[in-house]
């Protein structure tokens, strides 16, 4: 904007587009201050405003030349109608508050006359539809426009009114996906029924077929009892078809047993994946027979990895170093595959969390546990070449410190790795191989996830001291 454009401001030839008015105390008044001064006045009715009974003349100018008597104007009247009795030569302005608003052309008001009245034809009532249906259509085409322009202006605006929509393909049969899952290993699971308590259909787990050689992984306290007592164990497909079984070997301590089934040309061995490479967070599947109810598949996540928990009593006891999982295990799960969305096996499902023993306290509570396929495959192997099972010791006592976190050793068994290294009664181990534990069960877990052959070392805190200690470990059948 130039500065000629400023309203107000003298342009270069000294002119202005405002009127410029001088301030009030510099002007000199050139009439009178009180409205016709000197005159004959009258109000009219209901006003307070005077207005001359004869108008004024207007002055001549005392020097000025004698001018044309101009011609005679129409005689004036008041906004009442009635003439000031003098023909006056100028029309006096009407003040604001006696003007009245023009008349209604249509009626109505000051003048029921009409003073204009629209002489154009009308529409045809035919033609109002047609204009109904083309004001639709430009609407909607209109709108269909700005949403296109909106859309394309949104590619840019990271709003949250901007959501993606799919509109792909349905995933295809072979794709890593929870249907694509359960078709590998549908066929690959099994229900087993094996004698509880005397009664030959007592216990109710599942199972998954290792091998072509028809060798059946599940776990140990679905078949205990029945191999013990040499009771029958009945195996039964996707298809229903039973199985006769027999037990090759188990071990309490891993919670696993190894069967064999004849005539198992029809049920292909699963893939086997990795529990090491799992995050938690990865979608896994649980499939097996819940509650009897067979070839149930769930899925979840993997809510937390090398979550120690130990199952049974005494000889039976079973220390798991464990895979979590929400997904939804319930007693007739045992030993069921526990798979990745490659369908590969990545555990086997061992136990569940319960509040309690009662009905409304038991079943699942969104977290249960499988064991690795790590740990699985070392027992199965140990077991199909020897028909048991062997876990590592170190060769101590241990029971939970009250004022460290950690486990104190209490004892140590002469003639094992711990009583050949530098480790003493007293000392708390706080960690196995870099491993924090917080209580025995810890450490037994810890320790029993390694094979015979390793070393481990152990963190331990004496006298207010923390030193590492290496110790060797002893094999022991179970």
């Amino acid at each position: 904007m130039s500065e000629s454009d400023i309203p107000g401001k003298p342009d270069e030839q000294g002119s202005s587009d405002d009127e410029v008015t001088q301030p009030l105390a510099e002007q000199t008044p050139t009439e009178p201050t009180t409205p016709y001064e000197g005159l004959p006045t009258y109000a009219p009715p209901g006003s307070d405003f005077p207005l001359p009974a004869t108008p004024p003349a207007p002055e001549e100018p005392k020097d000025a030349a004698p001018q044309a008597s101009p011609a005679v104007p129409p005689p004036y009247e008041s906004a009442y109608g009635a003439p000031y009795g003098t023909q006056p030569t100028e029309q006096l302005p009407q003040p604001e508050y006696l003007s009245f608003p023009p008349p209604n052309p249509y009626g109505g008001g000051y003048d029921s006359t009409p003073t204009h009245r629209d002489t154009r034809p009308g529409l045809p009532g035919w033609l109002w539809p047609l204009i109904a249906v083309l004001s639709l259509v430009v609407g909607i085409l209109g709108g269909a426009i700005g949403g296109a322009l909106v859309a394309d202006n949104k590619k840019d605006d990271p709003g949250v009114l901007q959501v993606e929509r799919r509109t792909a393909a349905p995933l295809a049969d072979d794709n890593a996906s929870v249907p694509a899952v359960a078709q590998k290993l549908l066929p690959s699971t099994v229900k087993i029924v094996a004698e509880y308590k005397g009664e030959a259909q007592g216990a109710a787990g599942s199972g998954w077929v290792f091998d072509e050689e028809g060798h059946v992984v599940t776990n140990n306290h679905v078949v205990a009892e029945a191999a013990e007592d040499d009771g029958p164990i009945d195996v039964i497909d996707q298809a229903g078809k039973h199985h006769k079984a027999t037990v090759v070997g188990r071990s309490p301590v891993y919670d696993l047993a190894v069967l064999k089934v004849d005539d198992v040309a029809e049920l292909p061995p699963v893939a086997l994946g990795s529990a090491d490479q799992m995050r938690v967070g990865e979608t896994v599947i649980a499939v097996g027979s819940p509650l009897a109810l067979s070839a149930s598949v769930t899925s979840g996540i993997i809510s937390a990895l090398n979550r120690p928990v130990t199952t049974g009593d005494g000889d039976e006891a079973s220390f798991i170093n464990a895979i979590q999982t929400d997904a939804a295990i319930n007693p007739g799960n045992s030993g069921g595959p526990l798979a990745n969305l490659q369908g590969q096996v990545i555990g086997v499902n061992s136990a569940i969390a319960t509040l309690g023993s009662s009905s409304q306290e038991g079943g699942n509570l969104g977290i249960g546990f499988a064991i690795p396929i790590e740990q699985v495959q070392v027992t199965v192997d140990q077991i199909l070449r020897t028909g048991e099972a062997q876990y590592p010791v170190i060769g101590v006592t241990v029971k939970g410190n009250a004022k460290i976190d950690g486990a104190e050793v209490t004892e140590i068994n002469s003639g094992t790795p711990a009583a050949d290294s530098d480790l003493k009664v007293g000392d708390v181990i706080t960690e196995v191989d870099g491993r924090p534990v917080t209580d025995q069960t810890d450490v037994v877990v810890a320790i029993r996830s390694h094979r015979v052959t390793d070393k481990v070392t152990l963190t331990i805190i004496r006298d207010g001291e923390t030193k590492k200690i290496k110790v060797g470990l002893l094999a022991k059948t179970g």
